[in-house]
């Protein structure tokens, strides 16, 4: 079999049903199976349906984005970080790289007169997900997308 291209509709909600993100009002999520480009037991989910199946799919924290880890807050002199006009507020979000070369994204937390508190779990770590999920359309996978890792749109021909 090859990988599939699946096109999905999502509305995603957080444990106490509180809405977190929905694509419902845009174009559908476009993934190839097998890249990675999504939380595995989503792609899982989504591998079983047909085009117009809808599933009601249910990650614990720990299979969605992680248990939060207090080993990821971390405390640095506020001279440490690049200056935005002196800017810095909490929820403030920035990338930096990590040693082994991962983008990290690290939430400002707190912030005192020389200190800033950073967060770098993912923001929706420590939280269980309910991902509400409707595929659109599948076909099988070309074999530039498969050389190139990811999908190429609905068409299959577009590099943005």
């Amino acid at each position: 079999m090859k990988p599939q291209v699946i096109s999905f509709h999502y509305n995603l909600s957080d444990k106490a049903g509180k809405a977190i993100e929905s694509s419902r009002k845009g174009e559908p999520l476009v993934c190839l199976e097998g890249a990675g480009q999504i939380l595995p037991g989503l792609e899982a989910a989504l591998s079983a349906l047909k085009p117009g199946e809808k599933k009601i799919v249910k990650l614990a924290a720990v299979d969605a984005y992680g248990e939060h880890d207090s080993k990821l807050i971390v405390q640095v002199p506020k001279s440490q970080l690049p200056s935005s006009d002196g800017e810095l507020k909490k929820g403030f979000q920035f990338q930096s790289e990590t040693p082994e070369g991962h983008v990290q994204i690290f939430t400002v937390t707190a912030v005192t007169d020389n200190q800033v508190t950073l967060d770098g779990n993912h923001p929706l770590a420590g939280q269980d997900l309910t991902f509400d999920v409707e595929v659109t359309e599948r076909r099988d996978a070309t074999e530039e997308e498969l050389q190139h890792g990811h999908a190429h749109g609905g068409d299959g021909h577009h590099h943005h």
